[in-house]
């Protein structure tokens, strides 16, 4: 089953084993219509990560992770009124609430962000790499240029303190 990651980079492309496998006109579609509704949520951040996965029958499910409980409901929500879409289960998981992951959080990000190489990534309306946060276990998600930018965020989600471990997810964009 093909997975849709949800990246919010400029271009908002599919990664490339998504676009290379041959889908049909509805299920992409159904893909297209699925990443605008998320991308049009009122309290998605950068530390949130939405993804989902179109499966046979018009079944969306969701997944990811997301700080703001009423984030869940509002993705399933916004999937019931697309043609086409006949279910949607909501996998997405809700961080737990923690101050220490709040202030790593902040940290990683101006981490990141206030970095030169990185910057440009903070200037879009949805930042391209996703800061997730559970327990002080960081996982970076979304796309970026080049393999220095991704070598580059990781180690500076390392250097906050309280980062347990740190996993990178990020994708070159090629």
């Amino acid at each position: 089953m093909n997975i849709a990651l949800l990246f919010l980079s400029a271009a908002l492309a599919l990664p490339p084993a998504v676009l290379t496998q041959a889908k049909d006109p509805r299920t992409r579609q159904i893909e297209t219509e699925v990443q605008h509704e998320l991308l049009k949520l009122p309290y998605y951040t950068l530390f949130d990560f939405l993804a989902f996965r179109v499966e046979p029958g018009g079944t969306v499910r969701l997944l990811g992770q997301v700080v703001r409980p009423t984030l869940k409901s509002d993705a399933e929500q916004r999937l019931k009124g697309i043609p086409g879409i006949e279910k949607v289960i909501n996998d997405i998981e809700i961080l737990p609430t923690s101050p220490g992951d709040d202030r790593i959080r902040v940290a990683i990000a101006r981490n990141i962000y206030r970095t030169e190489t990185l910057e440009r990534y903070g200037f879009q309306s949805q930042p391209s790499i996703r800061i997730i946060v559970k327990n002080g276990r960081v996982t970076l998600e979304g796309v970026v240029d080049s393999e220095p930018d991704k070598a580059v965020a990781f180690l500076k989600a390392r250097e906050v303190g309280g980062v347990f471990e740190v996993t990178n997810h990020l994708t070159v964009d090629r």
